[in-house]
């Protein structure tokens, strides 16, 4: 992923920014992470917030959108190139105010650029 790619769908996906993915699963590519709770385009930069349920308790997580390797909208399931581990790991996501906050956005994005490419199990 690079600077270009991270807040935005990869090519092939269509215009997955129309579709409504709150309530889709969200899968990593090591097992089940939650589900979408909520979508964003805040300052140009598209991201998902993940509510990962009982696998995290009580902790949402704040993905760009360049993460996404897959959306099936059949199933209502989201598969993203990076594992859990990764996406928990990630600067830490507290409130809303955070999405508006460009130097959060900014670290968040830092933070997956510097990670190897995503692969799928």
């Amino acid at each position: 992923m690079t600077i270009d790619t991270i807040w935005s769908y990869a090519p092939g996906f269509g215009s997955p920014e129309a579709l409504d993915l709150t309530g889709y699963t969200v899968e990593a590519s090591d097992g089940t992470m939650g589900h979408v709770d909520r979508q964003a385009g805040d300052c140009g930069m598209r991201h998902l917030i993940v509510d990962t349920g009982v696998w995290v308790f009580g902790k949402s997580v704040l993905v760009p959108v360049g993460v996404v390797a897959d959306i099936d909208t059949q199933a209502r399931k989201v598969t993203m190139a990076r594992t859990r581990e990764e996406m928990t790991s990630a600067p830490v996501f507290r409130t809303d105010r955070e999405t508006l906050d460009p130097a959060y956005l900014d670290r968040v994005g830092s933070y997956y650029r510097s990670l190897p490419p995503g692969q799928l199990a």
